[in-house]
């Protein structure tokens, strides 16, 4: 956990204000769709802050945070691979390549993006229904 959580103007100054709104869209996508505990955590050696979605002990997906740079990652299991791969050709180009690219650990296959504007939004909200249903709206 950290000391203290960031707010607006250290993420602003943290990742510049472009990223910061792409940040702030994700997580009120997130927040509309799903009720879900939110963590704030140290980012480890490659990110600053790590912003996590969890729910009875599982994560949805976490946003990470450096300098110029937010990540969003979603892992996915064996069952929820199998889930995306039958769905694949309803993914962008962007989302497919990232999904082969990444690497399979024995927890599930770890998907980060780092996403520059909203555009990949849309399939973000579909690889997050495939770990779990809605409990909004």
């Amino acid at each position: 956990m950290l000391e203290r959580i960031p707010d607006g103007g250290e993420m602003t100054a943290l990742v510049g204000k472009p990223l910061y709104d792409v940040w702030r869209a994700l997580c009120a996508l997130i927040d509309e769709t799903y009720d879900m505990d939110r963590l704030w955590n140290a980012g480890g050696k490659a990110w600053k802050y790590e912003y996590k979605y969890r729910r009875g002990g599982k994560t949805l997906c976490a946003l990470y945070a450096r300098e110029n740079c937010v990540g969003f990652m979603v892992i996915l299991g064996k069952d929820e691979r199998l889930k995306f791969e039958a769905d694949r050709e309803n993914y962008t180009e962007e989302v497919r390549s990232i999904y082969d690219k990444a690497q399979t650990y024995h927890d599930g296959k770890w998907l980060m993006f780092e996403p520059a504007d909203a555009s990949l939004f849309p399939d973000f909200i579909r690889l997050l229904k495939i770990k779990r249903r809605p409990n909004r709206k």
